[in-house]
């Protein structure tokens, strides 16, 4: 089969890490071809897409990413597209998300275009509200304030448009720093701005969940470290082993039957304590780490999943 990814430079992809690459990895392995393209490479006359691609092959050693020669690829001669583009979700994103809508039907796309503009990575989780923290949605410095003072003196404020825990912030009643950090996030009351009650479990780590087509495929513990709130690995956050409880393992199953009807088929849940706190779906990782810590390889089951669904004509 053959497989187009339409993410970010190649090159910038690190081996160890990355879940793009653990993918081509798992796909290589399984003797598919795999393409690599940037978002600005697609485009389309009428209804036909094309992409100005490169053949790709990853390997554990160096040099890590070989890209062939750039040709011109009709984008429903290939078996499936990953949209493997990292956040922010941008004008450039949603032409990208509009571009592949003409090919819904027609190939397998992870994740379905449309699934992809409905589900901001913050605010999804809302469907879902009796599973989250207390949380609000305002541009409002006094309401955020109040907020924080109604939860028990203690909340986290985030961008909506954030990924990687960038810009992630605790704001404390008494602390001299939250009017600025609120009017930072808010623009002065003209962007929205998350604010989330603070759940002391994050201290003991996050759990992502990677699921695929709405089932577990398996989890990872974030832990933060002790200098910082974020869990996120690329700030610091170390990984260790763990497992679903019985509570988390029914909060998957009530949200993967929503992301499965959207299309969403290859998804991260951030959960703490329990509580659903974000909804990954751009380009959620983890799956290297998933990986070593099972003794596995998680990306051959994704793979397995796409020849299956393809040669099942489901797209």
């Amino acid at each position: 089969m053959r497989f187009l990814f339409v993410m970010d430079p190649a090159q910038t992809m690190l081996p160890d890490k990355d879940t793009s690459f653990a993918l081509m990895r798992g796909a290589i392995a399984r003797g598919h071809q795999c393409f690599h393209c940037l978002p600005v490479q697609v485009s389309h006359e009428g209804r036909s897409l094309r992409a100005r691609c490169r053949p790709i092959v990853v390997s554990a050693s160096a040099p890590h990413t070989i890209l062939g020669d750039e040709s011109t690829v009709e984008v429903d001669s290939v078996d499936a597209v990953f949209i493997r583009r990292d956040p922010p979700f941008d004008t450039a994103y949603l032409h990208l998300t509009q571009q592949l809508d003409l090919m819904r039907g027609r190939i397998l796309i992870v994740n379905d275009p449309q699934g992809l503009r409905d589900a901001n990575e913050k605010l999804f989780a809302f469907h879902f509200e009796h599973l989250m923290p207390r949380s609000l949605v305002t541009a409002d410095a006094d309401a955020i304030h109040a907020f924080v003072a109604r939860v028990g003196g203690e909340a986290v404020l985030k961008p909506l448009d954030g990924a990687g825990g960038s810009g992630v912030v605790t704001l404390r009643v008494g602390d001299r720093n939250n009017r600025s950090l609120v009017d930072l996030h808010t623009r002065e009351g003209r962007r929205h701005a998350l604010v989330q009650e603070y759940l002391p479990a994050i201290r003991a780590g996050d759990k992502r969940v990677i699921v695929l087509d709405g089932e577990p495929l398996g989890a990872i513990l974030r832990v933060p470290r002790e200098d910082d709130l974020r869990a996120n690995i690329h700030v610091g956050g170390s990984v260790r082993a763990t497992e679903l409880t019985e509570g988390e393992t029914e909060l998957v199953r009530e949200v993967g039957a929503e992301l499965r009807r959207r299309g969403l088929w290859f998804v991260g849940l951030d959960l703490i304590g329990e509580r659903l706190i974000e909804v990954n779906v751009t380009s959620p990782t983890g799956i290297q780490e998933l990986g070593r810590l099972t003794g596995s390889q998680p990306e051959a089951r994704v793979i397995e999943w796409v020849e299956a669904r393809v040669r099942g004509g489901r797209k």
